[in-house]
């Protein structure tokens, strides 16, 4: 389903509550995905219980050391990152200059421990 606008805030939240099929929701995730809103597009994903994208997201979170999306993403899979998931973010963060997510993705290991 290639969407040339997405809902806006309001038709979103219609649609999260209206229930969707999973087909429609997954493409309604892909296409927020599309359109770089990751964190929008894990509601659609988990919605559409779709495993694979919600893990990709995960894989990209660690990479570019964001720990809100590794949160959503983890949270909308039932998953509990590893302190060693944790460390490899923090390690990825700060390399990226993100301090404030190196400092949480820290935090968070240190939980694990």
């Amino acid at each position: 389903m290639a969407h040339s606008k997405l809902p806006d805030p309001l038709a979103r939240r219609h649609l999260m509550e209206g229930g969707l099929d999973p087909e429609k929701a997954r493409a309604y995730g892909d296409a927020y995905l599309e359109a770089g809103r990751e964190v929008e597009a894990v509601d659609f994903y988990q919605m559409a219980e779709a495993k694979e994208p919600l893990e990709a997201l995960q894989s990209q979170a660690i990479e570019r050391g964001d720990v809100f999306l590794m949160r959503a993403a983890s949270a909308a899979l039932g998953d509990d990152p590893s302190a060693a998931t944790w460390l490899q973010l923090a390690e990825a963060a700060a390399a990226a200059g993100r301090e404030k997510d190196a400092e949480s993705a820290q935090r968070l290991a240190s939980v694990k421990d």
